[in-house]
């Protein structure tokens, strides 16, 4: 029941489909997908053919005299509720392909390189033509060409006056241009696009012979792609990866690429040149549906290369035909990949319910052997015309799956006019079946008969495969559905459809389907696409929400809204909405919408505990309600809106929550135990429960949540006692049940860092008369008397919090053996454990006599093996160090009531709001200064000893006198001999004078039997060793050095590195400590794991000057961050300059100034993309190693959380240092 603060689990149940794999890059975007094929045509390219009977499959024989046109005739039938039968009459637009197409060999003569700025060789009819048919993919494909002229299969023609559509081997497309009046057409510097119009101008031009002279063009376009996902959002999970893309607009700057590399969720992407040129990336549009997306650069920015464009040319894609995959494949810089094209109508890939799935599209496939970071790479034929956008592939065969262009094209000229790409939906998935399967599903023969008819080249029709509830087709489409037209036009592909669709956004369509053997015409509004898909989410508590999105509705079947996790954070994972749940009500407010939700949360105080409705997504049917601790102090609370006009989501800050209010003293009942669970009826009343949520993952922490028992040992003053394993660092926030129907928070006094156990404290003022009772703790000489066989109950909490008794007996009392773990964390170290026979699983508890006093708390300790996996264990920690450190803690604190110190301070009330009583949380922790104990003073050797045989001592030179008093006093123990086994601080005086191997024969005097012994001393500054070294006993006199008891006390964030003073378990791992800048965790998305910046690693220098600490570390940042922002200012104020004085072309941000020759570099001004910071780490082996980062205080500012005792947390963040 963990959930990681750096890494989000997806939701269950939605694994990767294991047939494909995505490309997009290396983890944690693994993937490639698809966009759907639409053809779009312009009108000069239409006519009128025909009219068409479906019903009667008659057909006019004077096809080219245009006859009148048909009227449908459908058979009556009664009305039904929504799908109304009615006749429609329309003329129908000509859309046979086959008699259309023909094969135009080339005398060898003619053959070679296409010039020109169409890079086309299509040919223009003539005598030598001969019809043929395009054949499906279940057929063979006969190619008629010349020997001498191996690319005749190439030729194409395309009569000017005549439509053809898309067969399964042929994807024509023609450059789209808006209609709508007052709208800017194209300019005619655009993007290279192809018309199939314009290449009729070409068809003498000689075609390439070899791919040289095409791939050396091609790769001055194609760019790799290095990008962050700064955050989780919709289907995207955070983190770094690398793609491909490639520039379609040199003039503009635009580039292509897939969706999921764009990616809906913010990015900050970077795209590197052929030349190594790196310029900084704004995605600028993504599809909601289909894989592709774009992002724009500066071409000024490029200084020593001329830029070029790669033409989009989806009509060149067919069956057969030689294509190479351009891109950086496997995260290589540019790899070349070959294969055939072999189908143009493979189905979208799926890559696993709840990722991102593309849908209502044909793909291409082709054994091209694509795998991660080629996503985006362009297909290309010999001319270097792109056919294809590269998407997936599959990971169980070299198959790769592309997408077709068509689509593409119509929003790039959209975005290249600066106007909103239209997309409409109907909240529907399409798909194609076969005449067979159609057949099955009541498909009319003579229906079927007429459209074989009109579409000869085609196999089957478009259905209906699933439509969402509360769409626009809800209620009105079916699963089954056959679609015949669109508006009264024939169609049988994705392409004709969705054309119509997405220039048809707010208005109505009229949809014939077959529904069995009965036609429908039903009218459909087309809602826009875009308005179902999210463009801002939430940040609250650590965690990202935002709106249930297309995608993942279309998924799980849902409706579109509702407010999903992303990313559960600390707060929501407080309660167990982890990734992938949808909210339905936060205290008790339902949350339909995100707005519903911000309401709802704005209402909540810090630190409060509210209720959650939500549910799994991926099991809808089940809700859950669950409690959630409200976090307003570790994280802010603010809303993310997309703009797509500088690529960033812009940020908004809501006020502060509203005051806390006074927690109300309350009294409950405990649980009466039986008496015959003897002795836990007497040891249940000073048990509570614990419950720790970790904001940030430091100082070795592997989880945010930890739960477990404690034990009640001052009542008065609200002491309570836990192990280390439930309170495992001093940074969280604590909350102590009683009886199961009492919480309260609580707070840390004591983490100590040698034995396993923490003290906390709560107010008592709070629990009213709850009948709880102070644990009677064993005194030194009763637990010093302990041995095995000895009697003793282990009385523990289950996992439902249910008392757990069993007599048992002692089996063993030794050391305690932890192993080195990483990342370092806390360990015990010099301890004895108590062992029991057959001990039963629990959450922990206590070891007792009969008469319930406490010999020893029933810990949970946690190592990792040799292999490096973690593992836990239970033993038993007598009570003897938690009797000292409470003795010396019960002498310094003040035995007066906290309204007695008010009585007697009445300026104590000045720091408490008039309002707030007394039992206030607020009033409560500011006059918890004067009730903060003064802690023992932990001093230790800082050393890891173990023990010998005395045959091993021997050995090592050990005198038989020595031998002898080491018997004596081993009267009822195996005699041993003490050793040093580890110097567990580089710092420490201890590892200047001892040494690996030293037996410890005395300390201060005494004989030393067990290690144990030597684990703390308490204010003894300094202690006398005498030990055995080489055969020679030596007498030592070593400085002691303080443990701390709340290890560390400030965290830095910067660039998404979390950033603290080494801490004790770091130092046994190293030889020395570099700095006090040690970085324990890396966050996701961050620029620091982009950079590739490493946990456990210490920073030394920023910009080659050195820094020691924590303030030196952020003043250097103050002056850098300064000195970038002067040279900024600078920079643009003379880029305004040179514009006033007419040096500089002024420019739109969709119209900047064309590149120049690499001949002639230009000048480079500083941008924000320079703030660059340059590193040196260190790593715990002494390793040195300098990188540069690139800081975005947009998404990762920088952060200071300090320990406070007069937060509520005991914490305070700055979150605004520079």
């Amino acid at each position: 029941m963990t959930d990681s603060s750096t890494s989000q689990p997806p939701p269950s149940g939605s694994p990767a489909h294991p047939d494909h794999r995505r490309g997009a890059a290396t983890p944690p975007v693994t993937r490639q997908d698809a966009s759907h094929a639409t053809t779009v045509t312009p009108l000069a390219h239409t006519s009128r053919r025909a009219p068409l009977n479906l019903l009667s499959g008659e057909h006019d024989s004077a096809v080219s005299q245009n006859k009148q046109a048909a009227r449908w005739s459908p058979p009556s039938q009664a009305e039904q509720p929504v799908l109304v039968p009615r006749l429609r009459s329309k003329s129908l637009v000509e859309t046979t392909a086959s008699s259309l197409r023909s094969h135009h060999p080339l005398p060898a003569a003619e053959g070679g390189s296409g010039g020109g700025g169409t890079h086309g060789s299509i040919q223009s009819p003539g005598p030598g033509i001969r019809a043929r048919r395009s054949k499906s993919i279940t057929e063979s494909i006969i190619t008629h060409r010349r020997p001498s002229a191996p690319s005749d299969v190439l030729a194409y023609v395309y009569l000017p006056a005549h439509f053809t559509t898309p067969t399964v081997t042929e994807y024509p497309s023609g450059p789209f241009l808006p209609e709508q009046s007052g709208k800017k057409a194209l300019p005619e510097d655009g993007a290279l696009i192809e018309s199939p119009a314009s290449e009729a101008t070409a068809d003498h031009e000689p075609l390439p012979v070899t791919w040289e002279p095409t791939l050396e063009r091609a790769i001055k376009a194609i760019v790799s792609i290095k990008a962050n996902c700064v955050r989780s959002f919709d289907t995207e999970s955070s983190g770094a990866y690398t793609a491909t893309g490639f520039v379609v607009d040199a003039k503009r700057g635009i580039i292509l690429s897939n969706r999921h590399v764009v990616s809906p969720a913010p990015t900050v992407a970077q795209a590197i040149f052929s030349n190594y040129e790196e310029v900084p990336l704004e995605p600028i549009y993504r599809d909601p549906v289909h894989d592709f997306g774009f992002f724009r650069f500066d071409p000024s920015k490029v200084r020593f290369m001329e830029l070029d464009a790669i033409p989009l040319s989806p009509h060149r894609a067919k069956i057969g035909l030689e294509i190479r995959v351009v891109g950086n494949d496997a995260g290589e810089k540019l790899s070349i990949l070959a294969g055939t094209l072999a189908r143009l109508d493979r189905r979208a890939p799926e890559y696993g319910v709840g990722n991102y799935n593309d849908f209502n599209t044909f793909y291409l496939q082709a054994a091209s052997g694509t795998s991660g970071g080629s996503s985006g790479s362009p297909v290309l034929d010999i001319q270097g015309h792109a056919v294809a956008l590269n998407a997936g592939g599959s990971t169980r065969a070299s198959s790769s799956f592309y997408l077709p262009l068509d689509r593409i094209v119509r929003a790039l000229n959209y975005i290249q006019m600066e106007q909103s790409v239209p997309r409409g939906t109907l909240q529907a998935e399409f798909e194609y079946q076969s005449y067979d399967e159609l057949r099955r599903l009541g498909l009319d023969p003579q229906i079927e008969q007429s459209m074989r008819q009109r579409f000869p080249a085609e196999t089957g029709m478009l259905v209906v495969r699933s439509v969402l509830p509360q769409g626009p087709a809800d209620q009105k489409l079916r699963p089954g559905d056959i679609v015949v037209a669109v508006n009264d036009e024939p169609l049988t592909q994705f392409s004709s459809l969705f054309s119509i669709i997405d220039d048809a956004v707010g208005k109505n369509i009229s949809l014939t389907i077959c529904r069995g053997p009965q036609p429908y015409v039903i009218d459909l509004t087309i809602q826009d696409l875009h308005s179902v898909t999210p463009n801002r989410f939430v940040e609250i508590g650590g965690g990202v929400v935002n709106e249930v999105s297309y995608q993942l509705a279309r998924g799980y079947g849902l409706p579109v809204g509702g407010v999903y996790v992303a990313t559960s954070g600390h707060m929501l994972g407080s309660g167990s909405a982890w990734r992938g749940s949808v909210v339905v009500a936060l205290n008790n407010i339902p949350t339909p919408t995100l707005d519903e939700f911000i309401h709802a949360v704005q209402q909540l105080p810090d630190g409060s505990r509210v209720p959650i409705r939500f549910f799994p997504i991926t099991k809808f049917h089940k809700e859950q309600v669950s409690i959630i601790h409200v976090d307003r102090h570790w994280h802010p609370f603010k809303l993310a809106v997309r703009n797509d006009q500088t690529g960033l989501w812009d940020y908004k800050e809501f006020p502060p929550p509203p005051p806390i209010p006074a927690n109300t003293p309350f009294t409950t009942t405990l649980l009466q135990v039986d008496p015959k669970l003897t002795p836990a009826h007497r040891v249940w009343p000073c048990f509570v429960s614990i419950d720790f949520y970790i904001p940030y993952l430091v100082d070795g922490a592997q989880a945010t949540m930890h739960y477990g028992p404690g034990l009640i040992i001052d009542r008065e003053r609200g002491l309570v006692v836990c192990d280390r394993d439930t309170v495992p660092i001093s940074i969280g926030d604590i909350y102590i049940t009683f009886g199961n129907s009492l919480i309260i928070p609580g707070q840390l006094l004591l983490l100590h860092p040698v034995y396993n156990f923490a003290i906390l404290c709560y107010n008592p003022a709070l629990i009213g008369d709850t009948p709880v009772e102070s644990a009677r703790l064993a005194p030194p000489e009763v637990t010093g008397k302990l041995s095995p066989g000895d009697p003793i109950n282990l009385v523990a909490l289950t996992t439902d919090q249910e008392p757990l008794v069993k007599k048992t007996k002692i089996t063993n009392i030794g050391p305690v053996v932890t192993r080195e773990c990483t990342p370092p964390r806390w360990r015990s170290v010099n301890v004895e454990g108590i062992r029991v026979d057959d001990s039963v699983t629990s959450q922990g508890g206590v070891l007792c006599d009969d008469d319930g006093m406490i010999l020893g708390l029933w810990s949970n300790y946690t190592s990792q093996n040799s292999s490096g996996k973690d593992f836990s264990f239970m033993v038993g920690l007598k009570v003897d160090p938690i009797l000292k450190a409470l003795e010396h803690m019960l002498r310094t604190m003040d035995r007066i009531t906290q309204a007695d110190q008010i009585k007697q301070d009445p300026g104590l009330l000045d720091s408490c709001s008039a309002t707030e009583s007394i039992t206030s949380e607020t009033c409560l922790l500011k006059t918890q200064i004067l009730r903060t104990p003064v802690l023992p003073s932990l001093r230790t050797l800082d050393v890891e000893f173990s023990f010998m045989t005395m045959v091993s001592a021997r050995t090592l030179g050990l005198s038989e006198e020595r031998v002898r008093q080491l018997q004596q006093a081993s009267v009822h123990d195996t005699p041993t001999v003490v050793y040093v086994l580890n110097l567990l601080s580089p710092l420490s005086p201890a590892a200047d004078q001892l040494r690996i191997g030293d037996a410890i024969l005395e300390v201060n005097g005494e004989l030393v039997l067990k290690p144990y012994s030597l684990a703390v001393f308490y204010d003894q500054e300094l202690v006398t060793l005498t030990v055995l070294r080489a055969g020679e006993e030596l007498t030592l006199t070593i400085p002691t050095i303080p443990l701390p008891t709340m290890e560390t006390r400030r965290i830095v964030g910067w660039a998404g590195a979390l950033i603290q003073t080494p801490y004790h378990a770091v130092h046994e791992q190293v030889k020395s400590i570099p700095s006090d800048l040690y970085i324990s965790c890396i966050l996701y998305g961050s620029p620091a794991n982009a950079y590739n910046l490493r946990p456990g690693v210490w920073i030394t220098e920023i910009n080659n000057e050195p820094v020691h600490n924590m303030d030196d570390f952020l003043e250097k940042l103050r002056h850098f961050r300064q000195f970038y922002q002067e040279k900024l200012a600078a920079a643009q104020q003379q880029a305004a300059d040179d514009g006033r004085d007419g040096n500089e072309e002024t420019s739109s941000p969709l119209d900047l100034a064309p590149s120049s020759p690499a001949a002639e570099p230009k000048d480079r001004r500083f941008g924000a993309e320079d703030y660059f910071i340059r590193l040196t780490t260190i790593n715990r082996a002494g390793i040195s190693r300098i990188l540069s980062l690139r800081v975005d205080d947009h998404y990762w500012p920088t952060w200071d959380l300090v320990q406070s005792p007069h937060s509520v947390s005991g914490w305070a963040c700055n979150f605004d240092v520079l």
